[in-house]
């Protein structure tokens, strides 16, 4: 029973101490980095894969939805002058004859609670697989997460607001959608590989040495 609840304190303190995590990322710029040209890499994604990948899928959903709400605020409440795309993202927002609308909102929570799932899924999956190889299963988990979240936000505009979004930047979806994924979406998958199993390899090992029954 007292393993039990220290185990219980454990998943709460390490959740609360990844939904900071992602709060900063969200709310600061500390959560963005250059990628190529004018293109940033988010580190949203991190906080999301770490949680799924130290406390698991259902975890990691669960932090992918609290990132999709932190990100719909952010949308919705920064000037539209600094976020101009914002009615992609917030069915609150226009540019125009644009005018946000539910799909906006399917973008900006599904990708992103698919990126705990997946992440979360693939780890236990490669876990399976590879048991001895605990941080190649970190890097795939952790790429496969991050691309979910990119091909995911890609794939809602394509749908949603496909001709909307070619017509402002002035370029075809299919384009757009490979530079994206070229110049953004494999760099964020990059350091979200590096970071996340930075982090969570050490974690992971100090925690199984003063709780074993933790993992």
């Amino acid at each position: 029973m007292m393993n039990k609840k220290n185990n219980n304190v454990l998943f709460l303190v390490q959740f609360s101490i990844l939904i900071a995590i992602e709060a900063i990322f969200c709310f600061t710029p500390l959560g963005s980095l250059p990628a190529i040209g004018p293109i940033v890499a988010t580190l949203a994604m991190i906080p999301i894969v770490m949680t799924a990948i130290l406390l698991g899928p259902k975890a990691g959903t669960a932090m992918g939805a609290i990132a999709g709400l932190f990100s719909f605020i952010v949308w919705t409440f920064t000037p539209l002058a600094a976020n101009p795309m914002a009615f992609i993202f917030t069915p609150f927002s226009s540019v125009g004859e644009f005018q946000g609308n539910f799909g906006s909102l399917i973008i900006c929570f599904v990708p992103r609670i698919l990126v705990g799932t997946v992440a979360g899924v693939a780890y236990k999956g490669m876990l399976k697989i590879v048991p001895t190889e605990d941080i190649l299963s970190m890097v795939i988990a952790s790429i496969a997460g991050s691309m979910t979240n990119t091909v995911g936000v890609m794939g809602g505009i394509w749908l949603f607001f496909g001709k909307q979004y070619s017509s402002l930047l002035g370029q075809t979806m299919i384009l757009l959608i490979g530079m994206t994924i070229l110049t953004s979406g494999i760099p964020e998958a990059f350091v979200c590989a590096f970071v996340s199993t930075a982090v969570c390899k050490p974690v992971k090992t100090v925690i199984k040495r003063s709780s074993p029954g933790a993992f």
